[in-house]
């Protein structure tokens, strides 16, 4: 009897002694927080055109569970909404052009038109992409120019007054979508972090920007591609920040505001994930999207599904 008790409390101890190893072992952060690892749908823009149902259902297959929409891909809400659902999809959020190039509604247009599709959709974020480029600044290329170093030359030429009226332009729109039961938020690139007098246009655009109205998407590639600590960014503007573009910048490229990235799978570049998805966390943001720009290296959803398996062991 004295034996067998020595063993069950010889047994019960290192029970108890694995238990608080396992209880004190970091928690991979995306399972550790209950959120779901998103994918913002542009990085499979062409794929989706190709074959909706077959690129949904290999997104769905890595696991991604949210996604946000960057255009119809072709087709009605109510057609994507179906693929969604199919494939167990959620559209958190959705980009929306401000002003019109197709049939797909626009932040200038009927904004009732657009709510419309947002809830057929299931989106509860609309989030202007990028800003507003003045009607004198003609959106067309040089000859031989391509559409990176257009918008380069073209975001070059914005001034003060220019970036005051894509604030103008957030806090109306942003109106206008709470009104219909939806969130506007703002997107960078990097012309936004270059000096603009004493301050930058991101600042200007943080400070002229009402918070109940205007929320921020931080796409955390194109903030180091201009050369700044996103973590930092985060820290001064805590509650401005609800989404988060995970974007990787591959090693080697030199910080401008001039549209120029190099992005990988995410894990693989420069970005410390470890201290930056806590620290957004930590600041309120709970969306957090996958996103690979072009041009590509190699298949694209091959680099969605290292950047999936990275996340999720990440702690």
């Amino acid at each position: 009897m004295l034996v067998t008790r020595r063993r069950l409390v010889a047994t019960s101890g290192a029970w108890l002694a694995a238990g608080a190893a396992a209880s004190a072992a970091p928690r991979p952060f995306f399972r550790g927080h209950r959120l779901p690892i998103g994918l913002q749908l542009y990085s499979v823009a062409a794929e989706l055109r190709r074959d909706l149902d077959g690129t949904l259902k290999a997104v769905a297959d890595i696991g991604y569970r949210t996604v946000e929409t960057a255009g119809y891909a072709g087709r009605t809400p109510a057609e994507l909404r179906a693929a969604f659902d199919a494939h167990g999809l959620a559209c958190a959020s959705a980009h929306v052009q401000p002003r019109a190039s197709g049939p797909e509604p626009a932040l200038t247009g009927d904004l009732g038109r657009l709510a419309a599709d947002m809830h057929v959709l299931g989106a509860r974020h609309v989030v202007m992409p990028t800003f507003l480029f003045p009607e004198r600044l003609a959106l067309k290329p040089l000859p031989g120019e391509g559409l990176g170093p257009m918008l380069a030359r073209l975001s070059a030429q914005l001034t003060r007054d220019d970036w005051q009226a894509t604030a103008a332009f957030l806090n109306r729109a942003g109106a206008g979508l709470k009104r219909e039961g939806l969130q506007l938020a703002y997107h960078n690139h990097n012309p936004e972090f270059a000096p603009l007098g004493p301050e930058t246009a991101f600042d200007l655009l943080l400070r002229e920007t009402d918070p109940a109205l205007v929320q921020f998407e931080m796409d955390a590639g194109w903030v180091v591609a201009a050369g700044v600590d996103p973590a930092a960014l985060l820290k001064a503007h805590p509650g401005r920040f609800s989404m988060m573009h995970v974007k990787d910048v591959a090693a080697g490229g030199q910080p401008n505001f001039a549209f120029r990235v190099q992005t990988t799978a995410v894990g693989s570049g420069i970005i410390d994930w470890k201290r930056l998805l806590p620290a957004a966390y930590a600041e309120g943001v709970r969306e957090f999207f996958v996103e690979h720009e072009p041009p590509f290296t190699r298949p694209v959803l091959e680099t969605l599904r290292e950047s999936f398996v990275n996340l999720s062991a990440l702690t």
